[in-house]
């Protein structure tokens, strides 16, 4: 039987729900912290690719295909992430809880499938990347708004 596997973060972000939101739909804003794109737009049915370097060890070419699937504004963002040239597609979700002066971000990216080793170790390596790297460009890119 094979598990499908998902990973879960939670984040308090010292910023309100509108600016936090504004990093995540606003095209050239998510493109400097997260990755250039081709054409995003925070409407449902979208569909886009991110670009950023290839990892050949890994089969990972640099595409990540996606789709919006879901739009609440200032509220959640949900996307399809799919490894271009490869079988992983997953779902990213986006979800902005107020808090006291900031927002509670809750990111889930959910779909891998651990009895594929290409998968699995996709799974670590996108766990990681999304903690030691993505939030941290995206509080940088908060703070200089």
């Amino acid at each position: 039987m094979t598990d499908l596997t998902t990973f879960e973060f939670d984040e308090f972000l010292p910023h309100p729900p509108a600016k936090v939101w504004r990093v995540l739909s606003e095209p050239d804003l998510l493109a400097d912290w997260l990755m250039p794109h081709d054409g995003f737009a925070p409407v449902v049915g979208t569909r886009f690719a991110f670009t950023t370097e290839p990892v050949p060890q890994t089969g990972f070419s640099g595409l990540v295909d996606c789709e919006v699937l879901e739009v609440d504004p200032g509220r959640r963002l949900r996307m399809s992430w799919a490894s271009a040239g490869t079988a992983l597609e997953t779902v990213v979700t986006w979800e902005l809880v107020p808090e006291g002066d900031g927002t509670r971000l809750l990111l889930t990216q959910s779909g891998f499938d651990l009895d594929d080793p290409a998968q699995a170790r996709a799974f670590q390596i996108m766990n990681g990347g999304w903690r030691s790297h993505v939030f941290r460009r995206m509080t940088a890119a908060l703070d200089a708004l």
